[in-house]
């Protein structure tokens, strides 16, 4: 295997590709910037348009919903149209959304706006991960140009809540939105120029009744596991999430028996796909749940307010981004099934850390072990991407980004339900066997919800309850969150056994052969997009 990983002079990129993967960064940097500022753009824009809690939630939530909803389908659509064109259009789609819900003026309006949001993002996300895979030959590159895609990801999540606080301490909530109009005007003017289009000549017509039943899959499992893990178990989120699983039977059935499918089955095949796709999955939820679990840690048991809270997570996307830029280096002297399990034992043992945090005083182990957990885990995430686009041919890239991204938001769904359940387990078995003496059984009752509601409920009481309901939760809570990440811990240590046992034979992954002669890309044999596969 390693003759192959010997680049030719004709896959050297060049200026003009890498000040494609420049152009490329914008968006990524854009889409995971705009999540991190509008959590902080809530309460203002709930104030100005009146939004109840259910409308609130909605304005969160929709985008996710439909950007999981789509991936596979305009993934799959890009490997059609082209990748660039596809690209080009989400880019000029996401700037009129982005400005109608800057001016919404109804919290009808936002929602709906940020659903159009959603859909435009999930043509951003496959369309520049195809198109590096395409752009880039050389297998070294490639890791290296997904490390920088993946390090700009991740700065956008840093760099989100300094930014959003600044626009939201001068200007009003609609600047959040408005930041991203720029970028995009950006994208579509120097896009053209700099990025070479590529689809696939053979894909055949998009199957329309299979894009119906990917959306009637993912978009009720995605929102029955936010409301299992938000509500716990509900008879609603259940069956929305049962109808997921059943619709998702029927749509892989349907996808065995297409000659064009819009889910290519065929890839799992390839054991370096499966294996890196599995290590993704494991991987997002694990840290979708700690995660989540540390910060309600910060600002519920340390006191913290929300931005205080962020900016104590900022090191851990710091972390991360190093760790990102890391990891395409190291694999280029050591096997990556070597570097991602090295990842992975730094990140068990940040978690390891993290399971020794305690109630009063755990700031600094909370933030080292978040740090050592983000900056192993980088590794993994980094190169597991680049062996899924370096083990598929390049027209079907699209298809490939688009499986890894839709991946990757079941997993933080997933991550946070089944952590968030567990943690909620422990901490009502530990709540319940240390309430103080005399609380009412009301408060007793409500402190078992959560530990929000508890130091709710402790508000309404006495001194001395009040303090030992609050000392109790607290620590109760805490509890929950050890758990949690002593069990992420045995995950990560796990999944670095099956990456040695698995990848040990992998070296950086030589870019699969085309499929066929006519598999090369368009811009090479100018051949415009036939509009008519789309049927």
């Amino acid at each position: 295997m390693k003759a192959n990983l010997e680049a030719g002079p004709g896959l050297q990129a060049g200026r003009r590709e890498w000040a494609g993967l420049a152009v490329l960064a914008l968006p990524t940097l854009l889409t995971s910037l705009d999540i991190s500022v509008l959590y902080l753009a809530v309460p203002h824009l709930s104030e100005s348009l009146h939004a109840d809690s259910t409308q609130q939630l909605w304005i969160l939530d929709i985008y996710s919903f439909m950007l999981a909803g789509f991936l596979v389908t305009m993934g799959t659509l890009g490997d059609r149209i082209g990748r660039r064109r596809l690209l080009l259009i989400g880019a000029s789609v996401f700037s009129v959304a982005s400005v109608l819900a800057a001016y919404s003026v109804s919290p009808q309006m936002l929602i709906a706006s940020r659903a159009l949001l959603g859909i435009a993002g999930a043509t951003l996300m496959p369309s520049t991960m195809a198109l590096i895979r395409n752009i880039f030959k050389d297998p070294k590159q490639m890791g290296t140009a997904i490390g920088i895609w993946f390090a700009c990801f991740m700065g956008g999540m840093t760099v989100g809540p300094l930014v959003g606080g600044a626009l939201l301490e001068h200007f009003w909530w609609g600047s959040a939105f408005l930041l991203g109009v720029p970028v995009m005007v950006l994208l579509l003017i120097v896009g053209p120029r700099l990025l070479p289009e590529y689809r696939d000549p053979n894909a055949g017509r998009l199957d329309l009744a299979s894009v119906a039943l990917s959306l009637a899959a993912i978009l009720p499992a995605i929102y029955g596991l936010k409301e299992l893990a938000r509500n716990g178990v509900q008879p609603l989120p259940v069956a929305a999430l049962v109808i997921g699983i059943a619709i998702g039977v029927v749509f892989v059935s349907r996808q065995r028996r297409l000659a064009s499918p819009l889910l290519d089955l065929r890839l799992f095949a390839n054991r370096n796909f499966s294996a890196a796709m599995g290590v993704m999955l494991m991987a997002g939820i694990v840290m979708a749940g700690t995660t989540l679990l540390s910060s309600l840690y910060l600002q519920t048991v340390q006191g913290l307010g929300p931005l205080n809270s962020g900016m104590w997570l900022l090191p851990q996307n710091i972390a991360m981004v190093v760790g990102s830029m890391a990891a395409p280096a190291l694999a280029r002297k050591i096997r990556p099934a070597y570097v991602i399990a090295a990842g992975l034992v730094i990140a068990g043992a940040g978690l390891v850390v993290h399971s020794q945090v305690p109630a009063a005083g755990g700031l600094p182990w909370l933030v080292t072990g978040l740090v050592l957990a983000a900056f192993g885990i980088a590794f993994p995430m980094s190169l597991t991407m680049n062996l899924i686009m370096g083990s598929v041919p390049p027209e079907k890239a699209g298809s490939a980004a688009s499986i890894s991204q839709t991946s990757g938001e079941f997993g933080v769904a997933m991550g946070v339900a089944a952590l968030g359940s567990l943690a909620t387990f422990v901490y009502r078995t530990q709540l319940g066997d240390h309430l103080p003496a005399g609380l009412p059984a009301g408060a007793a009752q409500t402190a078992s919800q959560s530990i929000t509601a508890a130091l709710s409920a402790a508000q309404q009481l006495p001194g001395r309850l009040a303090g030992g309901l609050t000392e109790v939760a607290r620590t109760a809570f805490t509890s929950g969150l050890n758990v949690v990440a002593a069990v992420g811990a045995a995950i990560f240590i796990g999944l670095a056994i099956l990456s040695v046992t698995i990848l040990r034979r992998t070296d950086q992954p030589a870019p699969a052969p085309d499929a066929a002669p006519d598999a090369a890309p368009a811009a090479e044999r100018d051949v415009e997009p036939d509009l008519a596969t789309v049927d």
